[in-house]
C-alpha cells in the first residue's frame, strides 16, 4: 500500500510568486470534497466520465460501482484512470490523481475503506434516510466493488489570486 508522501514540484505553468501546494493541503481537498469525476477509457478508446463519491483510503483513492457498470467494464480492459475534484470556481484548488485501479478484495481492507467511507460521507450512508445506505454493507459482503486506485502521478492547479501547478510523484514502492 502507497502510505508515503510523494514528492511535490511546481509547475511551469505558475505565476512568478506561487508555491508549490503541499501535500497536506491537497489531501484535504480531497478530504472535504463530496463528488469526484472518474475518467476511464471506454472499449473503443473513447473516455467515460462518470461523478461518484471517493475516500482516500487504503493509501489511494477507493470508490464503488456495480461489476456491470460501464466504468467497472472499462476498467477491466484498462485499469488506468483519473479521479478529479475541486471548487468549480476560480478560486481555490483543484486535485487529480492519476493511477491504476483494482478491485479491493480483502475483507478487512473492505472494511477499512467502508469506515472511511461512512466517516466522510456519514448520515448519508449510515442512516436509514441517507441516499446510499446499506452501501457499506454491501461493500463489505463483496456484493458491491469496491475498486482502490494506486496514485501514479497528481496534480493541484491553485487558481486566483495567485495560479499554480503542483505536480506530485510517489517514490518507488
Amino acid at each position: 500500500m502507497l502510505d508515503n508522501e510523494p514528492d511535490a514540484v511546481l509547475g511551469p505553468f505558475s505565476s512568478p510568486d506561487a508555491r508549490a501546494t503541499s501535500w497536506a493541503s491537497a489531501m484535504a481537498v480531497l478530504g472535504e470534497a463530496e463528488v469526484f469525476w472518474l475518467s476511464t477509457v471506454r472499449p473503443d478508446a473513447g473516455p467515460h466520465v462518470t461523478p461518484l463519491l471517493a475516500v482516500w483510503s487504503l493509501g489511494g483513492m477507493c470508490f464503488t460501482t456495480g461489476g456491470q457498470e460501464r466504468k467497472a467494464r472499462n476498467l477491466e480492459r484498462n485499469p488506468r484512470c483519473v479521479l478529479t475534484t475541486g471548487t468549480n470556481a476560480l478560486t481555490g484548488v483543484d486535485v487529480v490523481i492519476e493511477g491504476v485501479a483494482a478491485v479491493v478484495d480483502g475483507r478487512s481492507e473492505r472494511e477499512q475503506a467502508v469506515a472511511d467511507f461512512e466517516r466522510k460521507y456519514g448520515a448519508h450512508l449510515t442512516s436509514p434516510e441517507g441516499t446510499w445506505y446499506g452501501l457499506g454493507e454491501a461493500v463489505i459482503a463483496g456484493d458491491t466493488r469496491l475498486y482502490r486506485v494506486a496514485p501514479t502521478v497528481g496534480f493541484a492547479f491553485g487558481k486566483l489570486p495567485t495560479s499554480s501547478q503542483t505536480r506530485y510523484t510517489w517514490p518507488s514502492q
